[in-house]
């Protein structure tokens, strides 16, 4: 059973540290919770939001409902062979100490996504990235609880969706049902290792490591992330917040007469994607602070709470970062994280 708390501070449960309220407050402990009566007459009329670890989130405002903070824990390992093994884990586990789990158990496909924040379920509804991997490279399934149907229901890799940074939960399942286990292929033997990315083959080399192991990668990743991106506990932030813009092979040649040298790389389907933080630090807001919010120094690409900001200052940040890149790149950024 969920107990609901009334106008409860969100402070502590998003990473930005904005300070807002929820109407009802509750925590998911089990799937089964989700069937409680009292809480399903607020689910079915759509006034609810899911949390985990609220590192993908910017309230700008009260959430007039019921927050419900996914609690749901667990590893299982429900499949394994010499090669391999799918474990299903809880929603509510925590990210990065699920990556540091694997990596005590030699399992490989997550190393390259150390240190991201966040918790499991929020993983496959923003397919996370990061230096060469995707979720969806090591997804085998999820279960949630479909909201509308009020049934618990699987969906399978083929049915997810997946996209940069999307999948279905951000498409036709968006605010219908609930993630409460996913479940992962981990590779226990012949890892692929994948250090190509320019900042962790450097730090490699650096070192002299030549073979580097799964820990090494994930090693170099959480040294690499720590450079440049600021610990949410200490400093308000969601982590990247806009995506990488994808752009035509036409528009990307029609740039290039006009500014000759930009970053870039060819996807699968010849279409160029662009850093964003390239075409940010090019519009002048590289290191740009103004009250108690601005652009971190480090990466521009990460806008920052430094202490008692309001969400709606940081989305109003946004949004004239997002004008100013339309204006002088004929490039239109797209929010990564969720404002509310």
């Amino acid at each position: 059973m969920i107990r609901l708390s009334k106008n409860q501070s969100l402070e502590r449960l998003n990473t930005f540290g904005i300070d807002v309220n929820a109407k009802f407050l509750g925590e998911i402990t089990y799937p089964e919770d989700l069937e409680d009566p009292n809480i399903y007459k607020h689910l079915i009329d759509k006034q609810f939001l899911t949390i985990g670890g609220g590192s993908n989130i910017l309230f700008t405002k009260d959430f007039e409902g019921v927050v419900l903070h996914n609690k749901i824990m667990g590893k299982e390992i429900i499949a394994d062979n010499s090669s391999h093994t799918e474990v299903r884990f809880g929603a509510g586990e925590n990210w990065h100490e699920t990556v540091l789990w694997c990596l005590k158990n030699n399992f490989g496909g997550m190393e390259n996504l150390s240190l991201i924040p966040g918790s499991m379920g929020a993983a496959p509804i923003q397919n996370i990235g990061a230096y060469g991997q995707e979720l969806q490279n090591i997804f085998v399934e999820l279960e949630a609880f479909h909201v509308e149907e009020k049934r618990f229901i699987k969906i399978h890799k083929s049915e997810m969706n997946f996209g940069y940074r999307s999948s279905i939960f951000k498409g036709s399942l968006k605010n219908k049902a609930i993630i409460t286990t996913v479940t992962l292929k981990l590779s226990k033997l012949n890892h692929h290792i994948k250090s190509s990315y320019a900042s962790l083959a450097n730090y490699l080399k650096e070192r002299g490591i030549n073979h580097p192991s799964i820990q090494d990668i994930s090693s170099a990743v959480i040294a690499v992330r720590q450079s440049k991106l600021p610990n949410p506990k200490e400093l308000g932030n969601a982590g990247s917040f806009f995506k990488n813009p994808v752009i035509s092979v036409k528009q990307f040649e029609i740039l290039l007469k006009s500014f000759s040298v930009i970053p870039h790389y060819i996807l699968p389907d010849e279409s160029i994607k662009i850093p964003a933080a390239w075409l940010i630090e090019r519009t002048g807001w590289k290191n740009f602070r103004k009250n108690n919010f601005g652009t971190y120094p480090k990466q521009p690409l990460v806008l920052v709470n430094y202490g008692n900001s309001s969400g709606l200052e940081i989305k109003n940040l946004s949004l004239a970062i997002i004008e100013s890149v339309k204006k002088k790149f004929n490039i239109e950024l797209q929010a990564e994280v969720n404002i509310l």
